[in-house]
């Protein structure tokens, strides 16, 4: 039975969506498909892992109404290895789906559809708020990159979202490092909450934010969110914990301030860096009237040193960094200028954009 005829970019796209967040091997096998299924003429595709579902709609077909489930990584893979002017055909029977396109042909196993198991979604909404997708991407740019990764403080592996007022906030941490970012929304009155986005939501959210100009409405659950952008609409869980008040961490009595270059200090750390211990990957930076050196030392007493001029007047200091957490904000956040604000040596080292005070880097000290 011909179910599905479509060009190949038409089914690829939606496919790509979801196949984000399968798994190639799972516990339950049906997991690393994908759900097809077409009612009235319209396709839907849908993928989850238990913990986040991510649909969206297919190609419209003219075919009688169908449910079936694939092996999402091959069909994707069997797709991108076709010309991109391929018409595709997809035939079922016999519980097997036999793809063909142009001299091509391939036979894949199906599952049944009503095994696939899925989410189920809260019907309560907390919190609701709309932005385009270019503001939401921003915000995770600037701070995904601290989150931790499998750390045993489990709801460190996530990003605090928190809405209150007209304001939206997220948060990431690690424990060493955090930062923050925030903006107004227009129109809002929202009610004072927050969750904890799991790490592979926020990845996977981040990768679906493709169109600038598209708005994207957030709605916050009591257990869960529901992001949703024109057809794709993303079910996720979120992580049962309580976030660390970040507000406590942030500096507020850093006098040693000074303004610098972003890449010119990206510069100098990532060639500061090649002599960097391997393993401990400290800098030390020291501060003078008019100079900020970045130098680096190894096992094999190797070292690296890069001055750069800066507008500086304050006392004298030096403080040890891991270098990557110097270099991660440097080039997540893409601002022409930083202020930094250091205040003694076991302090925490404030990153500011002038003129902006909707985002925060503070990163620990580390003794070297």
């Amino acid at each position: 039975m011909l179910i599905l005829q479509a060009s190949r970019d038409d089914l690829l796209k939606p496919l790509q969506t979801v196949t984000g967040i399968v798994e190639r091997r799972h516990t339950l096998p049906i997991l690393s498909n994908v759900l097809i299924e077409a009612q009235a003429g319209h396709t839907k595709l849908l993928a989850t892992d238990l913990e986040i579902q991510i649909h969206t709609t297919g190609p419209e077909t003219p075919t009688e109404d169908f449910r079936i489930t694939t092996s999402a990584k091959k069909l994707q893979d069997i797709l991108r290895a076709l010309p991109e002017s391929a018409i595709v055909k997809l035939d079922w029977a016999d519980n097997r789906l036999t793809l063909t396109a142009g001299k091509s042909r391939f036979n894949l196993q199906t599952l049944p559809a009503e095994d696939f198991p899925m989410m189920n979604v809260a019907q309560d909404v907390n919190a609701t708020f709309s932005l385009r997708q270019e503001q939401l991407k921003l915000m995770l740019s600037q701070v995904q990159y601290a989150m931790a990764i499998q750390d045993i403080r489990y709801y460190l592996n996530g990003l605090l979202l928190q809405t209150e007022g007209n304001q939206l906030r997220l948060v990431s941490t690690d424990g060493h490092r955090l930062a923050f970012a925030g903006i107004t929304l227009e129109d809002a009155n929202l009610p004072k909450a927050e969750v904890i986005l799991p790490r592979k939501t926020v990845l996977e959210l981040f990768k679906l934010l493709s169109h600038p100009e598209d708005n994207i409405t957030v709605e916050l659950l009591s257990n869960q969110v529901r992001v949703q952008s024109g057809d794709t609409v993303v079910v996720s869980k979120v992580v049962d914990g309580k976030f660390p008040d970040f507000t406590r961490v942030i500096p507020l009595d850093n006098d040693k301030l000074f303004l610098i270059n972003r890449t010119t200090l990206l510069g100098a750390l990532e060639r500061a860096a090649i002599l960097a211990n391997e393993k401990f990957r400290g800098v030390r930076l020291q501060l003078k009237p008019g100079l900020l050196s970045v130098l680096c030392s190894n096992n094999e007493q190797e070292e690296a040193q890069e001055d750069v001029e800066i507008a500086y007047q304050g006392e004298a200091l030096e403080v040890g960094f891991n270098i990557t957490y110097l270099m991660d904000v440097l080039r997540n956040v893409q601002v022409d200028d930083f202020q930094l604000a250091f205040g003694n040596a076991n302090q925490s080292t404030l990153f500011t954009i002038p003129d902006n005070p909707d985002f925060k880097y503070i990163v620990m000290p580390m003794r070297i």
